[in-house]
């Protein structure tokens, strides 16, 4: 109690009401959402606390991570990209975009605020969501703002914070150990030998970016039982589940690798056209049947498909498939290893479960993300589940009770944050209409 009482007296404390929805996260979700709320003429504040907006794509992404999906699957509501921009744009070109999206829709997020709980008040039937603003360079002090107001918007997404896994024996490595959130390009490791730990889209990509460079990569795999999401790119790719401390024995992951185009078409769109017309059994089948004609029996590099086909892989756990763009060749050719998981580490080397023992020079984490709703959100057990995640499915997650929403949480990537954004804003607009409709007159009878 002492602690509190004196963290109390170090950070001054004021209230501020807000006159519409309170919005957690200023990423796509938040964006989206604020956009769509602008339109219904509905007032609202943004709660960031990074210095910019989607600080996930601006600080924690690699320079050469482009959107996996066709930019017309991942444009937010009521703006789409600009007609110039390719098929899949560049980590810039999204940035640049998202920045043009605050600006149209007049979004001013408060940066460098911290939320450190959000609970409803049963009683007065309100949010209160206290946050922590940053001190400036000046020597102005952090101080504790105290938001309250009849909605709450919970738009943090699912890749807010990075997962590291417990790995023996990595403290004593000696060498250089980080996160995929913190790699920006494979330049630093030229002539090193990398291991990169986890075989999602992010681990993919970084491998193939470490061979443009002359790095010699090593990519762990291993089977699928708990993996935390991977990438956090535009469509949300999903990496598979990592199991921490290098516990059991060596497998063949089980994953699925599409190629990102088949003909000329993105495999997105034309899963979206299959799933139209056809069963999803069938529309799996000829997923899987095209993968093998484009990719050849990618089981042979130690890569086995799960018996459950991507797409109902895909809306039963929320595991996207790999989109390859170039590492199966590189694989192929050998410029990128593939070994089993992890026993331990001992300085300057990795042991393997299959008892191999390998040379490394730096480590790369590409382990993934998770919702850090949990560590804020008080009380929303009926809502949200110990992941983070809503407990209902797509495309019911949206929205809670007592005033409580949900953006950007559908494993649906930016298609799925948009359509989140435009019910809660219709939504909200509704009640917001209703709530302010001047009083009906009393008509008195003679």
């Amino acid at each position: 109690m002492a602690g509190v009482a004196d963290r109390d007296e170090l950070l001054p404390r004021r209230c501020v009401w807000v006159n519409g929805p309170i919005i957690v996260g200023a990423g796509p979700s938040g964006l989206a959402v604020a956009a769509c709320l602008r339109e219904q003429g509905v007032p609202f504040v943004i709660l960031e606390r990074a210095d910019c907006i989607a600080s996930l794509w601006q600080k924690r992404t690699y320079d050469r991570l482009r959107l996996h999906l066709p930019k017309q699957f991942c444009q937010l509501p009521k703006l789409p990209f600009p007609e110039e921009f390719p098929e899949y744009p560049t980590r810039k070109q999204f940035i640049g975009y998202l920045e043009s999206y605050a600006k149209q829709f007049e979004i001013s997020p408060r940066f460098n605020q911290s939320v450190q709980s959000a609970k409803y008040d049963e009683t007065s039937g309100l949010w209160r969501v206290t946050a922590v603003v940053a001190g400036d360079d000046s020597g102005n002090r952090s101080a504790e703002v105290e938001y309250i107001g009849r909605w709450l918007v919970a738009a943090t997404g699912e890749n807010a914070e990075k997962v590291v896994p417990e790995l023996e024996g990595l403290e004593e490595f000696g060498g250089d150990v980080k996160h995929v959130c913190d790699y920006k390009s494979g330049e630093a490791y030229q002539g090193k030998r990398v291991l990169v730990v986890g075989c999602g889209n992010s681990g993919m990509e970084v491998s193939l970016d470490l061979c443009d460079h002359d790095a010699s990569p090593s990519m762990v795999v291993r089977d699928s039982v708990s993996d935390p999401p991977s990438t956090p790119v535009g469509c949300m790719q999903q990496a598979l589940w990592w199991r921490p401390n290098g516990v059991g024995p060596p497998s063949s992951l089980q994953v699925h690798v599409l190629p990102r185009e088949v003909l000329g078409k993105s495999t997105f769109e034309l899963a979206v056209l299959l799933m139209k017309w056809l069963p999803l059994w069938l529309a799996d089948r000829i997923l899987v049947v095209l993968a093998w004609l484009v990719l050849g029996n990618v089981e042979k590099l130690g890569l086995k498909r799960p018996s459950t086909g991507p797409l109902e892989l895909k809306n039963a756990q929320g595991r996207t498939p790999v989109l390859d763009i170039g590492a199966l060749g590189k694989i192929r050719s050998g410029e990128i290893k593939v070994v089993p998981g992890i026993k331990r580490f001992i300085p300057g080397k990795v042991e393997l479960v299959d008892g191999q023992l390998l040379d490394v020079d730096s480590v790369i984490l590409a382990t993934g993300y998770r919702s850090n709703v949990p560590r804020w959100l008080r009380g929303s057990d009926f809502f949200f589940s110990k992941d983070g995640l809503p407990k209902s499915p797509f495309p019911n997650g949206w929205k809670g009770s007592s005033g409580l929403y949900a953006a950007g949480f559908t494993r649906r990537g930016l298609s799925g944050a948009a359509a989140d954004a435009v019910r809660i804003a219709d939504d909200i607009g509704r009640l917001w209409k209703e709530e302010s409709e001047p009083a009906k007159k009393l008509i008195c009878l003679p």
